[in-house]
């Protein structure tokens, strides 16, 4: 996807936090420690970690992992202990809830407004998908966009 879609500026790819705190008590920190993370430009580092290491959520494992990643450790704690990104992931989470998610991953595939700021939503994904799904739905998409 990277490869064929995003890289080429053919598709853009946004992310939204919605993490299930009901079976995942951790997982609202956790998505915290990406952006706190991300802070430091190591977004998609922290989430790859986290994801591969789900067992290991506690704080003081999200400690442990910005440490392996070389963030700035006193930086990372103040932002998690403030809760720098709790509101912004509250709100995904809100307009996740609006559009009708219950689970993840979910997947929304459209097209931007000719404002460019806000997408119509032509195809919804839920769930893991291969690889071939999303290449029809997106070459669908595109086809619809010229």
């Amino acid at each position: 996807m990277e490869k064929d879609y995003i890289s080429t500026g053919k598709v853009k790819y946004v992310a939204r936090d919605f993490p299930l705190e009901s079976i995942h008590p951790l997982a609202f920190k956790a998505a915290e420690a990406a952006h706190c993370a991300g802070a430091q430009g190591k977004f998609w580092e922290m989430h790859g970690r986290l994801f591969t290491h789900q067992q290991a959520l506690r704080p003081e494992d999200l400690e442990q992992h910005a440490q392996a990643l070389g963030l700035d450790a006193a930086q990372f704690h103040q932002c998690l202990e403030r809760g720098q990104y709790a509101a912004a992931i509250r709100e995904d989470m809100a307009e996740g809830q609006k559009a009708g998610i219950t689970g993840t991953p979910v997947f929304f595939l459209g097209l931007t407004e000719p404002n460019g700021g806000t997408l119509k939503t032509v195809r919804r994904l839920i769930g893991a998908q291969p690889y071939a799904s999303f290449q029809e739905a997106i070459e669908s998409l595109l086809a619809q966009a010229h």
